[in-house]
């Protein structure tokens, strides 16, 4: 109480100029994201806050030699894991992209190693400089369709909310629990809403009506639109509607033509997953910025969608805005339109200036050993992996669609020997796996995928949305039992094999989700698996692995594939490999 009163002292009196500011940054142009305007003033910043905009003297001085200054910016939904490195080390790569506060779900080590892989990155965020709040995983598994490592229920994330820097439950991904009044579902809800806390909705492929259902369940928030008149739907029903631009998720360019200078303020800029290589070559919401203003949004209105609207849906009062009694969160550009950031500001020090870390931040926290131990996967052979069709010609095959999550449902005639389904690469059907590593169940699940592009070879991740369970794509199933065979051994990661040799390989032993490595070290691993993936005949159009990633989400239309089998998400329901025509 009295160290507030006093920081609140020192801050009224360099307010009311009778205490210099610890700094102040002369010769800016102030993005002031109230009014949409640049104000050439004065900014006073103590104790990390900031005090007044004007006229003021400071201890420390900045000359800013009339460059823009912006509030930091905030990521309002992203999976840090899908990153591939620990919270430590994601502030080192998304800092000097101007990005000073991000909102995490941990749902992917979650559904891994339940409670322990969330404190774990909860507390692996503790002391850096990056600001991380924590939605709690509403859906671990995402649907009872599928086996994860875990099963969160109410009574196991009701002590969390205790925990400073947890502000709401993560995105609700099973519409069904809610709209049938599921009682864990219930219970989940009802808890955040007595508690005020926020919570994220996931709203892939749900029409108006159910939109209703959600917002009259106290979900706000959306991540899943892909397309205007999915955004233009949520925004007239009062949602937040969060424009994504991943890696495997490419949603902006399509959204931005619902927003305007009316409705942008129920819209903020999200991530969702992002791959590290992409997070370094492209940004991350200096990237969506960029792409906005270059769809026409104007710059001002961008900022304030990366910041303010950020900072309002989730209820950070001080966050957001370059304004007294403001967190002192700040950027300093040069180029507005194109974004280009000199120097980045963290409670008023400087963290990052010209795309570097001042002092890069250093993972201390040592992961226990069931997350380092995550991999229990049954031995197979290739007798397991063979798809009888009892020589039916048409199957159920998943579609990918290039940088998007969502698949088609594909009838087609496949390419059957002696009763057993065989990859055909001019067709481009091939064979895709879904192996259960959380409890040696033994679970296979068995299908087939048009669109992934491999000419010969086959590649396997641990990395696979939600319940990150194996999954493996290939041309024939030698090479496929090699590539899932590498990804056990290294305790999880990423493997493209070809003939037999492992070609590139990342490994991941936190949980199978992430690295132990620098990011400058992964980075470079990834460039391998890149030139691997080109070598095996993959397309540069979108990223094979994020595209793997997603073909075993059973929450995102239209078909799927689990370690149970396929699974078609219209009728939420598994169905068999071979058609049978109605």
């Amino acid at each position: 109480m009295e160290h507030t009163k006093e920081k609140l002292k020192r801050r009224i009196d360099v307010a009311a100029k009778r205490t210099p500011a610890d700094l102040v940054i002369k010769n800016s142009k102030i993005v002031n994201v109230f009014t949409l305007e640049i104000i050439e003033e004065d900014v006073a910043v103590v104790d990390g806050y900031i005090a007044g905009i004007g006229n003021y003297e400071g201890i420390m001085t900045v000359d800013a030699e009339g460059k823009y200054l912006t509030p930091g910016f905030i990521d309002g939904h992203v999976h840090i894991e899908s990153a591939m490195v620990t919270p430590s080390e994601f502030s080192n790569v998304v800092i000097p992209h101007g990005v000073t506060t991000v909102v995490a779900d941990p749902h992917e080590i979650g559904n891994v190693c339940g409670i322990e892989g969330i404190k774990f990155m909860i507390d692996s965020s503790n002391n850096i400089p990056l600001d991380v709040f924590f939605m709690l995983p509403s859906c671990v598994p995402a649907t009872p369709f599928e086996n994860a490592g875990a099963k969160l229920e109410f009574e196991h994330l009701e002590p969390l909310y205790l925990l400073p820097r947890v502000i709401g439950l993560g995105e609700v991904m099973d519409f069904p629990a809610v709209f049938h009044n599921h009682e864990n579902m219930l219970a989940k809800l009802s808890s955040a809403i007595v508690k005020s806390k926020c919570i994220d909705g996931h709203a892939a492929g749900v029409n108006s009506d159910g939109i209703n259902v959600y917002m009259a369940a106290g979900i706000r928030t959306d991540h899943e639109c892909v397309n205007a008149e999915e955004a233009l739907d949520r925004l007239r029903k009062g949602m937040h509607v969060m424009l994504r631009e991943g890696s495997a998720a490419r949603d902006l360019k399509a959204l931005l033509k619902a927003i305007n200078r009316e409705n942008a303020r129920r819209c903020l800029f999200v991530t969702d997953d992002k791959h590290l290589d992409d997070l370094i070559e492209e940004g991350s919401i200096d990237h969506n910025i960029r792409m906005a203003i270059k769809e026409g949004i104007d710059p001002l209105l961008a900022v304030q969608i990366a910041t303010l609207n950020a900072a309002e849906c989730f209820g950070f009062k001080n966050k957001g805005a370059i304004a007294p009694g403001y967190e002192a969160d700040f950027l300093l550009i040069s180029d507005l339109e194109n974004v280009t950031i000199e120097s980045v500001y963290k409670s008023g020090v400087l963290v990052a200036k010209n795309s570097k870390m001042v002092s890069p931040s250093e993972q201390s926290l040592i992961p226990s050993a069931p997350i380092l131990d995550s991999i229990k996967a049954k031995q197979i052979s290739v007798k397991d992996l063979q798809i009888r069709l009892d020589n039916k010609t048409e199957a159920n095959i998943i579609g990918i669609i290039p940088n998007s999550i969502v698949t088609k449902h594909l009838i087609e005639k496949v390419t059957v020997m002696d009763g057993l389904f065989t990859s055909c690469t001019e067709k481009d059907h091939l064979k895709l796996a879904v192996l259960e590593r959380h409890k040696s169940t033994g679970n296979i699940g068995l299908g087939i995928i048009k669109g992934l592009g491999l000419k010969k070879g086959a590649i396997a991740s641990t990395v696979a949305h939600d319940s990150h369970n194996i999954v493996a794509a290939g041309t024939c199933d030698e090479d496929l039992l090699t590539a899932i065979r590498v990804t056990s051994q290294m305790k999880g990661g990423l493997a493209v094999v070809l003939e037999g040799e492992t070609l590139a390989a990342l490994s991941l032993p936190i949980a199978g989700l992430m690295s132990d490595m620098d990011s400058h070290l992964i980075y470079a691993r990834l460039k391998e698996l890149n030139k691997a993936l080109a070598e095996i005949g993959c397309s540069h159009e979108f990223n094979p692995f994020l595209t793997l990633s997603f073909l075993a989400l059973p929450v995102i239309p239209e078909l799927k594939l689990t370690d149970i089998g396929l699974f078609n998400v219209k009728t939420f329901q598994h169905i068999a490999v071979e058609y049978f025509q109605t």
